[in-house]
């Protein structure tokens, strides 16, 4: 089988980490140039984007991408993890209605802070969190801002106390948290109960395959994605057959020589590059007067 090089969209199932799932790819595939963007809990399964070949150097460059998530959460509880499958911590009897609910949602939208919780991946001093949870410590944890555009309850049991959230993020959002929280501004406790990743990098779930069904594949033309697809939401440039050469050489394009001189880029503007025959060929950002190359994908 020849090298593939663009992005396969595996619906991750629970049980496996995100590096499992490379793994298994790898196998599948016969290549060791594979990687993943955006960590899925072990827990958590959904849209996990693969970037195989060439595909593997738009990992730093798509990093700040949003994320869609289903959620669902069960009142009463808290947890160490702050998720169902931790130790129980405390419990409470009080009782939510779908309508306190979705008025404390509001508290949660737009640009909020957060604290990582302790059974994460992100570094203090060097240590990981979850390495210090695993040994019954706690440390003081530093806020993050992020972004939460979108925010909905889609469904809440009155009798059952739980319910089901759809969120729109940032990057590095922790969905665990904004339910610990929500519980918290109900005047109880929230522990999530389940998380499905609907989008990431312009992937849903309808664009993805399952896990086993890509293990047992042996031709992927069909399920492989151009990894032009994750550059979408860029506007390109189409520059001459001699620029374009000139371009995966390393050499600054003039700007004035080019379409963009009618398209008023702006300064730092990321770009798609594309040969005269449509052909995508890298990205390149505006610095000035010039067109400098960031990253070639051929």
């Amino acid at each position: 089988m020849s090298e593939l090089n663009g992005v396969i969209v595996i619906n991750k199932p629970q049980g496996f980490t995100s590096f499992d799932v490379v793994a298994v790819m790898r196998g599948a595939t016969g290549q060791r140039k594979i990687g993943h963007l955006g960590t899925l809990d072990p827990n958590a399964t959904g849209v996990l984007p693969l970037v195989l070949g060439s595909a593997a150097k738009a990992q730093e460059l798509i990093a700040n991408h949003n994320k869609g998530y289903t959620a669902q959460f069960q009142l009463g509880i808290k947890t160490d993890t702050l998720d169902i499958w931790g130790n129980e911590l405390k419990r409470s009897d009080i009782r939510v209605s779908r309508a306190e609910a979705e008025a404390s949602l509001k508290h949660f939208c737009g640009e909020i802070e957060q604290t990582p919780p302790m059974y994460s991946a992100v570094q203090v001093d060097g240590k990981r969190l979850y390495d210090l949870a695993r040994q019954g410590k706690t440390v003081d944890r530093p806020k993050r801002t992020v972004t939460v555009f979108e925010l909905e309850l889609v469904d809440f049991d009155e009798d059952k106390q739980c319910g089901t959230l759809n969120i729109l993020c940032s990057k590095g959002t922790y969905i665990r948290t904004i339910i610990d929280d929500l519980g918290e501004k109900l005047g109880t406790y929230a522990v999530m109960t389940s998380l499905v990743r609907t989008y990431a990098c312009g992937f849903t779930l309808s664009d993805s395959i399952e896990l086993e069904k890509a293990r047992n594949m042996s031709d992927f033309s069909d399920v492989i994605k151009s990894t032009e697809e994750l550059f979408a939401d860029l506007r390109f440039v189409r520059l001459s057959e001699l620029q374009s050469k000139r371009f995966l050489n390393g050499a600054v394009i003039d700007i004035n020589r080019t379409p963009l001189k009618t398209m008023s880029p702006n300064e730092g503007e990321l770009l798609r590059v594309k040969t005269p025959d449509s052909t995508f060929i890298g990205i390149a950002r505006v610095k000035g007067e010039q067109l400098k190359k960031v990253k070639q994908f051929v």
